[in-house]
This record gives C-alpha cells, structure tokens and sequence, in this order.
C-alpha cells in the first residue's frame, strides 16, 4: 500500500471506545480511498487487536495510525477541520451536509490545503469545545425519530461524499464491456429486413398508417443504442420468424391441395 494521499482528509476519531469500531472506521476508509487515521486517546490503548478483526483485511489504516493524546494535537498541523454532530451547537460556525463538506474539503485540498474530518467517540460524541476547534460542522440527514449512526456508518458515509467529489463516475474498467452503438449502415439493413417482413405479413394497415408506424418501430430501435452484435441477433431473429412463418404457409397450401 502506497504512503499517505495527502490531498485525500484525515479521518480523527476522538476519544473512540471500542476497538470493533476502530475497524469498521478502517474498512469504509479503505472502501473510499482515505488512509491516514488519527487516535485521540482510544479506550483500551493501542493496538488492539480487535480492530484488525473487524477490518477485514483494510489493516493500512490501522498499521499507520498516529495516537495522540490531545485533539489539538490530532488536528496541528490541518488547515480545515470539519466535525461530524447529529446535535445543533450555539457556536456560529457553517453548517454542512456531507455533500456540502465533500465540495468544500476537495476545493481546500486542491488549494494545497490540508484537511480533515473529525468524529467524536461513540457514547456522546464531540463536545461543543472540540467542535470549536474546527471550522465547520457537518450534519448527516438522518430521520428525526432515529438519529443514531455508529461510528463506522458516519465515516463511510462522509468517506462515499468524498470520493463522490472526486471521482463521480464508475471505474473505467466497467466501460470494458459497453460496446459501442452500431452504425447506421447496419441499422438501416436491420429496419428494411424488419419492415420488408412486416409488409409481407400485412402489419402495416391501414396503408395510411404505414410511414407513421414505421418511424415509430425506428425511433424504438434508436432509443435502445443497439450494438453490432445485438443487431445482428435481431436480424436472425427476423429470419427465424420469417421462416417459421414460411413454413405455416406451406403446411396450409399442402393442406389446401389434399382437400377434396
């Protein structure tokens, strides 16, 4: 695993209690792309050895994790803190969604700004003289008749805003297996086979109807963004439709002929 993503936040859990949820923390880091994690005085010390357990292999976080016993200390040497409350304040500081704080703590660190995210630990969360330290205030929009995350669910959420804020689209691997849309030479064989058989079973009628009918069957075909392979399946479906229907008509004209 590389060093630290310096533009990337640091995540400051402040006073964590649990080591289970240390871990957690970790995993939804390593599912975004953050790495450096900061302690302020985690019950039990450090290590433990539950949050390795709990993090189920994301253990990059936890390897480098600075510990520190006072939270100026965890936020020294940081430009732009945010701090994550379910609770209204008094202090007048912003007060941000997590898509908000994304927007805002990518447009510092492009600035060359250092940033970070802090949380409080799980029993009662920050106190209102931890939050005086930062410069904003992020607040999840949970439902008012269940206002309770746990640690590792606020992190991953904030984690998702970030990475959203840099990267809003899927990975470039996914577009591997997009084929790109037929051209119009093959489209246009694919609607004169279709409508050529449809005349030849009578679909088109009224005859009036027929140029309104037939921009239609094109414009459902176009909105599909149809491949050369899809294309050419529907033309051998086509086929095999026609033939099947080749086929009733020569059982009806045997038939025809047999009759006395």
């Amino acid at each position: 695993m590389s060093e630290y993503d310096f533009t990337a936040p640091v995540v400051i859990l402040n006073e964590p209690q649990l080591a289970e949820n240390i871990g957690a923390v970790a995993r939804a880091m390593a599912n975004f792309g953050l790495s450096n994690l900061r302690l302020v005085r985690p019950r039990g010390g450090w290590p433990q050895e539950r949050a390795w357990a709990t993090a189920s292999g994301a253990t990059w976080p936890l390897e480098r994790a600075g510990v520190f016993a006072r939270l100026e200390g965890a936020i020294a040497d940081l430009q732009l803190v945010l701090a994550t409350t379910a609770r209204p304040r008094e202090l007048r500081l912003p007060i941000l969604t997590p898509r908000e704080a994304a927007a805002e703590l990518h447009a510092a660190a492009a600035a060359g700004r250092r940033v970070g995210i802090l949380y409080g630990g799980e029993r009662a969360g920050l106190e209102t003289r931890d939050i005086a330290l930062c410069q904003g205030v992020i607040t999840i929009p949970v439902d008012e008749k269940f206002r309770s995350l746990n640690l590792g669910q606020a992190v991953i959420v904030t984690a998702y805003e970030w990475r959203m804020a840099v990267l809003d689209r899927p990975s470039a691997r996914f577009d591997q297996n997009q084929a790109p849309p037929a051209g119009q030479a093959a489209l246009e064989g694919l609607y004169g086979q279709l409508e050529g058989e449809l005349h030849a079973s009578g679909f088109f009628h009224p005859p009036e109807k027929t140029p309104s009918m037939i921009n239609n069957l094109r414009a459902i075909f176009t909105r599909a963004g149809l491949s050369d392979q899809e294309v050419r399946t529907l033309r051998g479906v086509i086929t095999a439709l026609s033939k099947g229907r080749g086929k009733v008509l020569e059982k009806l004209a045997a038939k025809k002929r047999s009759d006395p």
